[in-house]
């Protein structure tokens, strides 16, 4: 019966000992949380990429894999059609003050197409940012034209 209590005792101290690990910054699932809304003043410029910014940035996760992360976010575009998206590091894809920061862009079609729903206009972007790259970083920004999502630590 000793036997019992005591093991029964020792899973709920490891499941107790786990809650208290999972909300805190020893957790590497916990290194970037939510995603939140942040004002963007943007600046162009004339030698930089092409393709225009999204219109707005839905949404946003980084998502921890071995070796880095992964930021994958969702743009919403004036119209459909709009393709060839990416993540476009600013700053050599160093941080400045501590946060690394992404411009969405993606490809106007060459003809007029139709608004339609968000959904249909959406587009889908990741990117793959390694430790060395992550090491210092507070936080990860991707900007669109009206907005700016932000995943912290």
């Amino acid at each position: 019966m000793t036997g019992k209590f005591f093991t029964a005792f020792l899973i709920v101290a490891m499941i107790a000992g786990c809650a208290r690990v999972s909300e805190s910054r020893l957790n590497p699932f916990n290194w970037f949380g939510r995603a939140d809304r942040e004002a963007v003043v943007v600046v162009v410029d004339p030698y930089a990429d092409t393709r225009p910014l999204v219109g707005q940035v839905v949404a946003m996760n980084v998502e921890r894999i071995p070796g880095g992360a992964i930021v994958r976010a969702t743009g919403l575009p004036p119209r459909q059609g709009f393709y060839d998206g990416e993540l476009v590091p600013l700053n050599d894809e160093e941080p400045e003050d501590g946060i690394l920061t992404f411009e969405f862009r993606a490809a106007a079609p060459e003809f007029q197409t139709r608004v339609s729903t968000q959904q249909s206009r959406e587009v889908v972007v990741g990117r793959f940012v390694s430790d060395q790259t992550l090491d210092g970083v507070r936080a990860i920004r991707v900007v669109g034209l009206a907005n700016a999502l932000v995943s912290r630590r």
